[in-house]
Parts: structure tokens; sequence; C-alpha cells
């Protein structure tokens, strides 16, 4: 199982990249504005139309080998254990109270009239 793994991610790695230079390849719509000024560019290994069409195809059927490898490997990334993660390497902890914080702001003095029972009024 380990070994049809590394086989798939190999797939997808090279269907990536044979994605990336097959979209490179292919000229934009822009591309023939240059070749009716005379660059030259108009001839080309495949033809006049048929490198479009080709490399069209081609990326298509790079694109589904993909979408396939990238099924592949969700398929598989499923069936593991949870416990083979990075989490479930680490060891369990106890909640343990948390210790008292000290307040930020220190408090006000406490009066004697207040720790008697009597409030404290603020002259206007």
């Amino acid at each position: 199982m380990h070994t049809l793994f590394n086989i798939v991610v190999a797939v997808q790695v090279l269907s990536a990249l044979v994605i990336v230079v097959l979209v490179l390849l292919q000229h934009g719509k822009g591309a023939d504005m240059g070749a009716a000024f005379g660059s030259g560019a108009s001839g080309s290994l495949f033809g006049a139309t048929g490198a479009s069409n080709f490399l069209s195809k081609s990326t298509g059927i790079a694109a589904v080998i993909f979408f396939s490898a990238t099924l592949a490997l969700s398929f598989f990334f499923n069936k593991r254990a949870p416990e083979s993660g990075v989490m479930g390497s680490l060891p369990v902890k106890t909640a343990s109270p948390s210790p008292a914080t000290k307040p930020a702001v220190p408090s006000a003095p406490v009066s004697p009239a207040s720790q008697s029972g009597q409030v404290n009024q603020i002259p206007r």
C-alpha cells in the first residue's frame, strides 16, 4: 500500500509539471496579432491551427490525470488511522486548575470603615 501511495504521488507531481509546460506552450488569444505584423510565429511545428487543438487536448488529459491522482490521494489519507497524525503522538495531559493570577491593576487600599460594613460615600 505504501508503494502505491508513492506511485500516485509521483503521477500527481509529473502531471502537474506536464500541465505547467503545456499551458506555457499554448498561445494566448492575442498571439495572432503579432503574427499579422510579420513576426513569423504563425508557422509552427503542428501547423497553423493544429497546435491549438493538440495542446488543448493534451492539457485536458493531463488535468484529468492530475485530478484522478488527487482523488486517489484523498482516498488513501481517509483510510489512515487517526492516531497516525502529528497530534496523535503527543502525550495526554490532564487538566490542572490554573494558578491564581495576580491582578494587573493594584487594588485600592481598604479603609477600616468598609471593613466594618459601612459604605464610603464620595463627596460631590
